[in-house]
């Protein structure tokens, strides 16, 4: 897919990533949140959990706002929203929960390839260490998603996208194949 930068005559490459965590509350939403906010037009991004709780955690909402993040419209929803028609052609698969990483995922549309980013769950500490553990989750994602956008993009394949992303979790991620993972 290309898109058309703003101010420029330059048309570049434009990823779907859906973000995966098992509850689709904390995690994926901080992830969805930055890639949707300050992704300059490179990336589409959406979240989704295997079993979502219905509700994003008020915590995650709070680190937005202080990321100066509009929060309005991000929802803990089921990954079966992108599966069937209608559903987005997908780039790239990011699991940023090793719970989501080992499950066997619905049949997604799009060639697209798995990334995985594990994180801790800022949600399972104790209430007043939450603040910390969010802004923390935060931090690294922006970190790793900063990274990226230092890359040369406009030259990038989507298995280039994936590998410099893999490199950015620390560790190469080795391919999974279950049901629509490559």
């Amino acid at each position: 897919m290309l898109l058309k930068v703003a101010d420029t005559d330059i048309e570049v490459p434009r990823w779907n990533i859906l973000v995966l965590c098992t509850g689709n509350s904390a995690r994926s939403i901080l992830a969805e949140a930055l890639f949707s906010h300050c992704s300059a037009g490179w990336f589409r991004c959406f979240s989704a959990g295997s079993q979502p709780t219905g509700k994003v955690n008020p915590f995650a909402l709070r680190e937005l706002v202080a990321q100066g993040i509009e929060p309005a419209g991000y929802r803990s929803k089921s990954w079966q929203e992108f599966t069937g028609g209608g559903a987005p052609q997908l780039d790239v698969l990011l699991t940023v929960c090793d719970s989501a990483a080992a499950e066997v995922c619905p049949a997604f549309a799009g060639d697209y390839t798995h990334v995985h980013w594990g994180l801790p769950d800022p949600a399972a500490v104790p209430d007043d260490e939450k603040p910390a553990a969010f802004a923390h989750c935060f931090e690294t994602l922006k970190q790793r998603f900063d990274a990226l956008l230092q890359l040369p993009l406009a030259e990038y394949t989507r298995q280039d996208l994936a590998q410099a992303m893999r490199q950015m979790a620390g560790a190469d991620v080795p391919a999974l194949a279950p049901e629509g993972l490559d």
